[in-house]
């Protein structure tokens, strides 16, 4: 009856509402995320990309709901801004600032280092020169990389570190980069990671869509959705 009840719970999604964009995130599975023009288009982004993201769980080692991505509960919705409609979802919701004991801690930290090893192995599997995109422009899959890395690197004024950028093809710098910003989760479990800076939950939330916005990018850009992250 337990497991039957898991299968039925709606996932609990906060909407981040902008004029022209609307992201929806699954507030319990940090990188499950997705946007769309209006609400409905955000919440079947997000249920189209479950498939993508049990990736991401498998690697972390964890459960993922049967069903999961069948219905949602809006629990909350945030206005947003003009980083909302340039591509962005930089709101923290209500429920991001709840207390969080260690295991918590330890299973968003898990499911951010498996999006950063699902990222790594779509970028070992893409071809340096990717397929345009739509208005036939795009970076290719190094410079996404530098990308991704230069992003989380400003990301560290908000989680009370100064992080330097690391070259992309130095796995120990790469590796000492991310322990970094996972050392910095340690203390915040009922806090903002820094006085003024961003909460645990919406920290774990936008650098682990960030990578794997870029990832699935990089899939879509080589015509295999899906496929390079296994």
């Amino acid at each position: 009856m337990a497991a039957r009840s898991q299968v039925e719970a709606a996932t609990p999604v906060c909407l981040e509402i902008g004029a022209k964009r609307v992201f929806a995130s699954a507030l319990d599975w940090p990188g499950w995320c997705r946007s769309g023009r209006d609400e409905q288009g955000a919440l079947a982004a997000l249920a189209a990309a479950a498939p993508r993201y049990t990736v991401v769980v498998e690697e972390a080692g964890l459960p993922f709901p049967a069903g999961v991505a069948e219905r949602f509960d809006v629990v909350e919705r945030l206005p947003g801004t003009a980083a909302t409609d340039f591509g962005v979802p930089g709101a923290t919701a209500e429920h991001e600032k709840a207390p969080l004991a260690r295991r918590e801690v330890e299973r968003l930290t898990a499911l951010l280092r498996a999006s950063w090893t699902v990222f790594d192995r779509v970028v070992a599997g893409a071809p340096a020169e990717l397929r345009k995109g739509p208005r036939g422009g795009g970076r290719d899959r190094d410079r996404m990389v530098a990308h991704v890395l230069g992003a989380e690197s400003g990301y560290g004024s908000h989680l009370g570190l100064r992080l330097r950028e690391p070259s992309s093809d130095d796995r120990d710098a790469v590796a000492a980069h991310r322990e970094a910003i996972v050392r910095a989760f340690a203390p915040a479990s009922d806090g903002p990671v820094k006085e003024k800076g961003w909460w645990l939950r919406y920290a774990v939330r936008r650098i682990a869509w960030h990578v794997l916005d870029h990832a699935w990018e990089i899939e879509d850009r080589t015509e295999c959705p899906g496929k390079l992250a296994r």
